[in-house]
């Protein structure tokens, strides 16, 4: 897991080692650099995963016609090393290297064959080439300007501080996309839109699908697991985190978790009893009230939003990113299950299957800007990588097809079981109380809202909300809370408008 940034359409180096700096913390182990004279630079700082001592970057290929910089894991890497060396080089046992070589065979379609999570750069000739992997996971932002009347000059960056000094108009680039300077933008991905069966839960192709969720969820753990480094996972006691650690630790000899909250939270309990189940080296953190607010400057600052339930979720993920950097540099979390199975508690609203079925697509499109930001920013922010197991596109797929009334399973007395098939292929995992606990989300869960109410109320005081919120129409602010978090960015980021227009809400 890296950083990346660069230039294309200028020579200058100085923006793309500011760039870097702005970047360190998702690089601590090393950074580098590329000049392709009369078109860009290429900006890298590294964090180590596959190959810590020979995969550094940029990555040149045989006859240095091509140069990568990348960020990301890609878990099919090994299958297309084993026939791509057979004309190939290769320097290093780093799948970035791969992302090469497979570049230098298929060209721009060589983003469609990679099973990852990665934004990447080539650079060849005239040209640059930039990719983000299908669901959006890891970050990238560009923005094109013209400068002193001449051809458009590219920016880009993986997070937004690093890119927002030198330009205003900074865009989020798409998931599942990529771009050819000389070919322009290219969608090679989208969530599958499949229409599910309608099938009853006494249905024996309900079994079949019980099945196929469990054996696709083991194969997404089992291929993030690829590490040269320590592998933990991120432990709140609910379902999703829970199942992913248990799967984790049936193919490890030894796996580390890591819970956070207040003093007896839900979370804290029955993180505890699952690591006893599975048998995990476990490690907890407790945190006040002090804490909180002494840390949230900084959760903003990196998490780049001022969205009030983004910021809420992003604290308890701070602290728990910060206690796996001690143990770990790669960690597993259980991101994206609420959205594929009917998670939350607003999903009960919708009554008509098919409504839901196209909220649940709807949540899985918009995870790329908004909770998975969330999860790359408070690990990176601590060195460490963070993989989603859940939003395997195998997986994915998968859950396209399973009927609604599946995931929100209605009760013979009424009652609406949320992710009730995912429940019943894993059941077997962990203790019954612990398959069926009732969602929490982590802000909850954790204690951290509890908290949260008494000091923010203090904190905001002073801002009147129907002000201060119509100062800044655009950014569509909440309530006085948001206001708070609204303005310490504006405070904290030197040039705060394109972090700021770049904010994602979930449903406005």
């Amino acid at each position: 897991m890296c950083g990346i940034a660069g230039i294309w359409g200028q020579n200058d180096a100085r923006p793309i080692e500011e760039m870097n700096r702005k970047q360190k913390h998702r690089g601590p182990d090393g950074e580098g650099l590329h000049v392709q004279e009369g078109k860009g630079v290429l900006g890298h700082v590294r964090l180590s995963i596959m190959d810590p001592e020979g995969g550094s970057q940029p990555i040149y290929n045989e006859d240095r016609s091509r140069v990568i910089v990348a960020n990301g894991e890609i878990y099919n890497h090994a299958d297309h090393r084993r026939r791509l060396v057979e004309h190939h080089r290769f320097g290093s046992t780093s799948d970035s290297e791969t992302i090469l070589h497979l570049f230098d065979e298929n060209g721009p379609e060589a983003a469609a064959l990679l099973d990852g999570m990665f934004a990447f750069a080539v650079g060849e000739a005239d040209h640059l080439f930039l990719a983000r992997d299908p669901i959006g996971i890891k970050p990238l932002y560009f923005a094109v300007k013209n400068e002193n009347g001449g051809d458009n000059t590219i920016y880009f960056a993986s997070e937004l501080k690093a890119i927002s000094r030198w330009t205003d108009d900074v865009l989020e680039f798409p998931a599942g996309t990529y771009y050819h300077s000389g070919k322009g933008f290219r969608r090679y991905y989208t969530v599958p839109q499949i229409a599910p069966e309608d099938l009853p839960p006494e249905n024996l192709q309900v079994d079949e699908l019980i099945r196929r969720v469990r054996e696709s969820l083991e194969a997404a753990v089992v291929k993030r697991l690829m590490s040269d480094v320590p592998l933990g996972s991120f432990l709140s006691g609910g379902l999703d985190s829970s199942v992913i650690a248990a799967i984790a630790r049936r193919h490890k000899d030894e796996l580390h978790t890591f819970s956070v909250g207040i003093e007896d939270s839900p979370d804290i309990l029955a993180a505890r009893q699952v690591a006893d189940h599975i048998g995990s080296i476990h490690h907890e953190y407790i945190y006040t009230a002090k804490e909180i607010m002494e840390i949230l400057p900084e959760v903003v600052y990196y998490l780049e939003s001022f969205d009030q339930d983004l910021v809420r979720s992003s604290l308890p993920n701070y602290f728990c990113a910060r206690l796996a950097a001690n143990y770990v540099k790669v960690i597993l979390t259980g991101e994206g299950a609420d959205e594929l199975f009917a998670g939350y508690d607003y999903y009960r609203e919708y009554q008509n299957p098919d409504d839901l079925h196209r909220e649940l697509h709807r949540s899985v499109t918009r995870l790329h800007n908004i909770n998975l930001q969330r999860v790359d920013r408070m690990t990176m922010r601590h060195g460490i990588e963070g993989r989603v197991p859940f939003l395997d596109t195998n997986m994915i797929e998968l859950a396209q097809h399973i009927p609604p009334g599946l995931k929100l399973y209605r009760t013979p007395d009424g009652r609406r079981i949320e992710k009730w098939i995912l429940r019943k292929a894993v059941e077997d995992l962990l203790p019954h109380e612990i398959v069926w606990r009732k969602k929490e989300q982590f802000d909850q869960g954790s204690g951290t809202v509890d908290l949260l109410e008494s000091t923010i109320t203090a904190a905001t005081s002073g801002i009147d909300f129907a002000e201060y919120a119509a100062r800044y129409p655009r950014d569509r602010l909440r309530s006085t809370e948001e206001c708070f978090y609204h303005r310490q960015m504006v405070n904290l980021f030197e040039n705060p408008d394109p972090v700021l227009k770049n904010v994602a809400r979930w449903s406005m």
